[in-house]
């Protein structure tokens, strides 16, 4: 829980909006600290809702569905952080955020179990064919025989992208005696008995089960393609439980057909649904040996509260402590509580210069400076400022007016 500390501007006027259906655990942790101005929506908001719900925002929170443009941003002047509940950022437009002086957290780790579970749990249905049995035994038709059903045992196990998800999923396959190979274009510490593959083909040769754990990035889009779904070997089965745009889905419907790949696990697509109940299409759709699911890899009653406690944790250190430490667009700075004096928070352009002229403002006005505190980045640069009680207002007023100001607040 964050502490119930006074700040200057009163907890009852900031205005938190949740969108998606956030973990009622965020909204219970802020309750907690006092804050009542708290609005929840079930479903995420298009670009003109956006505009017209954020004017006297000051706290966002998101999702993966909701949508950050710089348009938006421009139409939010109170808004100072915005809380991603999710893994990623990617919905946020990060250099109009940090352009407006908006701070963007999120929470990369808080899921990675759930995710790891489901690719073991998928792997298994996978191998097993279980898939075909379900339906079967649905239509009225009993198919018991082992053909095409395997253990997971003494298989081994491709992972693409040996981060956070990709080394805990490495962790659960070793316990159930799989042997583990990896590929990550940085150099990773193997845990246990995994082993680093030199390139990607090497890894996709001697896989069965092949399981993708990246980013969505202009150097991942369709890194599962055409070509490189010929270097699987025959039977092997896919999982992708990371981003839609990686893996080419046609060209993946066209190895399945075939029967190169035994099968696959697909839980994001290059376009999905903004909301439930919404019409949902692929090209896998009626494929008997793929496992279909709507971007549920995090979706676990225990990572959703997770998720919702470390984000708002983020958000209260940055609102009432200016610690901005894990922010995509701030420069991380933290810093301990300054005794007897009042903090202000600055954000500005990185140009020559305006340090210069913020400390030579404020000693010209005879205001003493306690504490001080700054960490840029290549376009902002973000500044705390403990001073004398007694002058505060004055000091805040003549901050505004410094050239290549983004904002400007008290934080208490």
């Amino acid at each position: 829980m964050a502490e119930k500390k006074n700040t200057s501007y009163p907890k009852e006027k900031i205005n938190i909006l949740f969108l998606e259906n956030i973990s009622d655990a965020a909204i219970q942790q802020f309750s907690n600290a006092g804050y009542s101005s708290i609005k929840k929506l079930a479903g995420a908001l298009n670009e003109n809702e956006l505009i017209k719900e954020l004017k006297n925002v000051h706290i966002l929170g998101i999702r993966s569905k909701t949508t950050i443009t710089d348009r938006v941003l421009q139409s939010a002047p109170k808004l100072q952080a915005i809380g991603c509940f999710c893994i990623g950022v990617n919905q946020v437009d990060v250099k109009a955020a940090t352009k407006h002086g908006v701070a963007v957290f999120n929470a990369p780790y808080s899921n990675t179990r759930s995710v790891a579970e489901l690719v073991i749990g998928s792997s298994i249905m996978l191998v097993r064919k279980i898939i075909d049995k379900n339906k079967f035994a649905h239509d009225g038709f009993w198919m018991k025989d082992a053909k095409g059903s395997h253990e997971l045992r003494g298989k081994t196990l491709g992972i693409i992208g040996y981060g956070n998800i990709g080394s805990q999923v490495s962790v659960l396959a070793e316990a159930l005696g799989m042997k583990v190979v990896f590929y990550d274009v940085e150099t990773k510490l193997p845990l246990g008995n995994a082993m680093d593959s030199k390139n990607l083909k090497e890894l996709l040769g001697q896989s069965d089960v092949v399981t993708i754990h990246v980013p969505e990035l202009p150097s991942t889009k369709n890194l599962i393609n055409r070509n490189n779904l010929k270097q699987f070997k025959k039977g092997a089965v896919l999982i992708n439980y990371a981003r839609g745009e990686v893996v080419d889905i046609n060209a993946l419907k066209s190895a399945l057909e075939s029967g190169h790949l035994g099968g696959a696990a697909i839980d994001v697509f290059p376009v999905e649904p903004e909301k439930n109940g919404d019409a949902f299409k692929t090209p896998l759709q009626g494929l008997s040996n793929v496992l279909l699911t709507p971007h549920i890899g995090g979706s676990t009653q225990e990572a959703q509260n997770n998720i919702g406690i470390d984000v708002s944790a983020k958000l209260f250190h940055y609102l009432e402590k200016g610690i901005s430490t894990g922010s995509h667009s701030i420069p991380a700075l933290a810093l301990p509580p300054q005794e007897g004096a009042h903090r202000i928070l600055h954000i500005h352009e990185n140009v020559p210069g305006v340090m210069s002229q913020i400390n030579a403002t404020l000693s010209k006005n005879k205001i003493n400076i306690l504490a001080q505190y700054l960490k840029t980045n290549e376009e902002i640069g973000y500044v705390v400022l403990d001073i004398d009680k007694g002058i505060s207002k004055s000091a805040l007023e003549l901050l505004k007016k410094v050239k290549h100001s983004i904002k400007v607040r008290i934080l208490y």
